[in-house]
């Protein structure tokens, strides 16, 4: 017999003889990340699934209003340690029924608009689908966290079909507008910078700027309604 032909008996006898309860334990995870995997799959498909609908109504906003009251989308899927670290701070099991019940916002996706009236007309518009279900809304516009953070958060469930089955699918959507998804951003960069002196200071400057950003967001509001209003009198 060759060598690389022994080398093989040998790596079959080792996986199948030389220590059954490894090999079982190994088939076992395995299979989670199967199952893992075809789970985020699922997420993906019903971040399409909405993607698709958002693109649809600012397409048809777009004829009726000659503008898209869309600037962009962006989508993720939750990081698997980030599942994790959830998980654990809820004090959940970490197996793929855990995530289904337990966590809303694997799937992700981030709706920009240019105007905040344009937040609502979107939202509206996205719930009242008929095969949308809505789980939760928080509305941090009208009601801002103590930080200065705004956003319109919506927890979403849809349909989506699969080759055996049709499965209902969460989905966060946060809609904001360019200004408060900039204050955000750089918010977020920021909020992991522990090591640092007067955090009480950059905490109350960075409250000043979301308050300042929101004050821009209602004047340019108003001065797009203007506009409107000399339009409509032509």
């Amino acid at each position: 017999m060759k060598k690389s032909e022994e080398t093989k008996v040998e790596n079959r006898q080792e996986i199948n003889l030389d220590n059954p309860s490894q090999n079982k334990k190994n088939l076992e995870l395995l299979r989670q990340f199967r199952e893992f995997n075809r789970l985020m799959m699922r997420y993906r498909s019903a971040i399409r699934e909405v993607t698709t609908k958002l693109e649809v109504l600012n397409d048809e906003l777009s004829l009726e209003g000659d503008r898209n009251p869309i600037e962009s989308i962006q989508s993720r899927i939750k990081k698997p340690e980030s599942i994790a670290e959830k998980l654990q701070k809820m004090g959940k099991e970490l197996t793929i029924e855990s995530i289904e019940e337990n966590l809303n916002d694997v799937a992700g996706i981030r709706v920009i608009c240019p105007f905040i009236e344009d937040i609502y007309k979107v939202a509206d518009m996205l719930t009242r689908q008929d095969d949308i279900h809505i789980v939760r809304v928080k509305d941090y516009i009208r009601n801002p966290k103590e930080n200065g953070y705004r956003s319109y958060h919506l927890i979403v469930e849809v349909p989506v079909f699969f080759s055996e089955c049709k499965k209902p699918m969460r989905v966060e959507v946060q809609i904001r507008t360019v200004a408060m998804n900039f204050w955000a951003s750089l918010e977020h960069q920021m909020r992991y910078k522990k090591h640092i002196p007067n955090q009480e200071e950059i905490t109350r400057e960075l409250k000043e700027c979301a308050d300042t950003i929101t004050r821009t967001d209602q004047r340019m509001q108003s001065i797009k309604r203007t506009i409107e209003q000399y339009d409509n009198k032509k």
